[in-house]
């Protein structure tokens, strides 16, 4: 084999193995994403804004097994904000959140909404710690979405005070493929979404939203 086309081999070996590695992280970004921590009883258990019902049927079934004596809500600022301004009457998430809890079995004075309104997830951080800073047991389980799991750990990390302990979990009815994301639209939107966003935090939140 003449130097040239040893060359030739090695780049297209070299070439072929970082695409290996390409592919690799492409398809296993979706598992990335997915962290939980284990269980513990806690002050509270918080349902983070979206994706509802899945999210709120998993705080009442941890609320059922006895890991804590109350579910928070927060209270999204939009679209209530905006249909208000039209002059069109709004139920808040929150409001179908707390009949899903209901339904499911949580009776109506373990359900708190918390305030102020909030806009992002790092909002939703924000109050809760600010809740959590006013209680002696400074513990809440943040219910969420699969792939939302990681981000909301980072910016708990990143947000809440050091003395404020943040359980992640993942509802267990999400929908989510993480072994096989790109095969769904939704799946490989929210993994897109969830990317942008943990670079954003990993930066130090330069990009905020509109209010």
């Amino acid at each position: 084999v003449t130097p040239r086309k040893r060359r030739s081999i090695i780049v297209a070996a070299g070439a072929a193995s970082l695409m290996a590695l390409a592919l690799a992280a492409f398809s296993s970004v979706g598992r990335w994403l997915v962290v939980e921590d284990p269980l513990a009883k806690a002050r509270a258990i918080a349902v983070l804004s979206g994706r509802m019902p899945v999210r709120a049927r998993e705080a009442a079934k941890l609320y059922r097994q006895g890991y804590a004596p109350e579910v928070w809500l927060t209270h999204p600022a939009e679209p209530g904000e905006s249909l208000k301004a039209m002059g069109l009457a709004y139920e808040g998430e929150e409001v179908y959140s707390a009949r899903v809890l209901i339904h499911e079995g949580v009776p109506a004075r373990a359900i708190h909404v918390l305030e102020p309104p909030i806009v992002n997830t790092a909002d939703e951080v924000r109050v809760l710690g600010a809740t959590l800073a006013h209680e002696p047991d400074r513990s809440v389980i943040l219910v969420t979405s699969k792939a939302h799991t990681r981000r909301v750990r980072l910016l708990w990390r990143k947000l809440a005070a050091q003395n404020c302990r943040g359980l992640v979990r993942a509802a267990r009815e999400d929908p989510f493929d993480p072994g096989h994301w790109w095969r769904s639209s939704g799946d490989a939107l929210e993994v897109v979404r969830e990317v942008l966003g943990l670079l954003n935090a990993w930066a130090g939140l330069p990009l905020t939203p509109k209010r």
